[in-house]
C-alpha cells in the first residue's frame, strides 16, 4: 500500500538570515497548507534543518540546505554532512551523493536568485520544475520542464518560502510506502513524484520585504542606541 506525501521541498527558517520562519511557524503554516512533510533548505547551513528535523515529533520534516555552488543553487536533502559552497555545479551534487543526499537544480531559469541554467545537466537527480516565488514564474516552470525531459530527471516543486504563509503555494506530492526521509528521498530519485503549485500572491511578498524593512529598522535603531 503506497502513501501520498505532500510536501514543500523549499523552504528557509530563521536559520537563514534573510527568513522569518520559525521552527514552530514551519510546521504549523505547512499543516494550514494542508500538507503532511516539508524540506527545510536553509542557505548554506544544515545543521538548523537537522536540529528542527530532530525536534519535530508529530510532522515529517526534511532535513537539507541551499548549497550556493559557483554556477548557481543547488537543494541537497536527507544529506549526512554539511556540503561546501563555491564548487562548481557538478562537484557539489558529487559532494552531495557522496553525502548520501539528493541533489536539486532549484529555481534554474529565474531572475535574481543565482540560478544554474546552463549549468543543469543528467548528474542531478530532480529539478524544481515549479519554484512559487519564481520570477518570471510561466517561462521559469516551461524552461525547467522542458529540462526535465531533456536530461531525463525527477520534477518537484517548493515555494522558497522565507516568510510563513508563503509555505505551500509548490509541493511535490511522492508516492511512498512509509512515511520516512529515505523512502520520501529514494521515491523522488526514482520519479515517482509530481511537482504542483502556483505562484505566491504578490500580496504575500510585500508582506515579506515589509517584515524585512521593519527589521532593518529595528537593527539600525538599536546600533544608533
Amino acid at each position: 500500500m503506497t502513501i501520498q506525501i505532500r510536501a514543500d521541498l523549499h523552504v528557509h527558517t530563521t536559520y537563514s538570515n534573510d527568513s522569518f520562519i520559525t521552527p514552530k511557524e514551519l510546521v504549523f503554516y505547512a499543516k494550514k497548507k494542508g500538507l503532511n512533510a516539508v524540506a527545510v533548505t536553509d542557505h548554506d547551513y544544515w545543521e538548523g534543518a537537522v536540529k528542527i528535523a530532530k525536534e519535530v515529533k508529530d510532522f515529517l520534516v526534511i532535513p537539507g540546505m541551499e548549497v550556493s555552488s559557483s554556477e548557481g543553487h543547488i537543494v541537497a536533502l536527507n544529506i549526512k554532512k554539511f556540503i561546501p559552497q563555491g564548487l562548481t555545479a557538478v562537484e557539489t551534487v558529487e559532494h552531495i551523493h557522496n553525502a548520501g543526499g539528493v541533489a536539486i537544480a532549484c529555481h534554474p531559469y529565474v531572475y535574481f536568485k543565482g540560478c544554474l541554467r546552463n549549468a543543469v545537466c543528467d548528474v542531478f537527480d530532480a529539478i524544481e520544475v515549479i519554484n512559487a516565488r519564481a520570477f518570471p514564474f510561466k517561462s521559469s516552470v516551461k524552461k525547467a520542464m522542458d529540462a526535465a525531459e531533456k536530461f531525463k530527471l525527477s520534477q518537484v516543486a517548493g515555494t522558497d518560502a522565507h516568510y510563513g504563509p508563503q509555505i505551500g503555494f509548490g509541493y511535490t506530492i511522492i508516492d511512498v510506502e512509509e512515511a520516512t526521509v529515505e523512502a520520501v528521498t529514494k521515491a523522488i530519485v526514482a520519479g515517482h513524484c509530481q511537482a504542483h503549485g502556483q505562484q505566491v500572491p504578490i500580496v504575500l511578498n510585500v508582506q515579506q520585504q515589509i517584515q524585512r524593512l521593519k527589521r532593518m529598522v529595528k537593527k539600525t535603531a538599536a546600533e544608533l542606541s
